[in-house]
């Protein structure tokens, strides 16, 4: 369940509640996706013991060994050092869910679920946002709806 966020103010961290009522939610995953999570998760709870009484468990996914939060800006800059040793094209670490929002619309996972999961008050706006990055719709549309009147070619 996504229910907490950290954030920078003047650069100290807080915790914080999430933006809207929507942003709070529970989303599906995967069994992969959890299998990695739970390998993490005790990756987790073996730095906890062997920190001992040391360790702050704040509930983090992502966390210092000591379990305190990982300031987002050094977060995003160790995101950035990955994808740049990676050979991969330079994308920002925000960048991930603007390609998750547009992966699954691209493949016509319907816009009120694409909404929920990235916690949007409404489809529309998800629309709003996403739907440019698709080019290409509209010739899938109307080779869809020429398929549908004259049969496949």
């Amino acid at each position: 369940m996504v229910h907490q966020a950290v954030i920078s103010v003047a650069y100290a961290l807080q915790g914080a509640d999430v933006k809207t009522g929507t942003s709070r939610r529970t989303i599906d995953l995967d069994p992969r996706t959890v299998a990695v999570l739970r390998s993490w998760r005790k990756h987790q709870l073996e730095e906890r013991l062997a920190i001992g009484e040391e360790h702050h468990d704040h509930g983090l996914v992502f966390a210092h060994p000591d379990g305190t939060p990982i300031h987002p800006d050094l977060f995003s800059e160790a995101f950035d050092r990955l994808v740049a040793r990676s050979g991969l094209p330079v994308i920002r670490l925000h960048d991930l869910r603007h390609s998750h929002a547009s992966l699954l619309l691209k493949s016509l996972v319907p816009v009120k679920v694409v909404s929920e999961r990235l916690g949007h008050a409404t489809p529309a706006f998800t629309m709003t946002v996403y739907q440019h990055v698709l080019p290409g719709m509209q010739a899938e549309a109307a080779t869809t709806f020429a398929e549908l009147v004259f049969g496949p070619e």
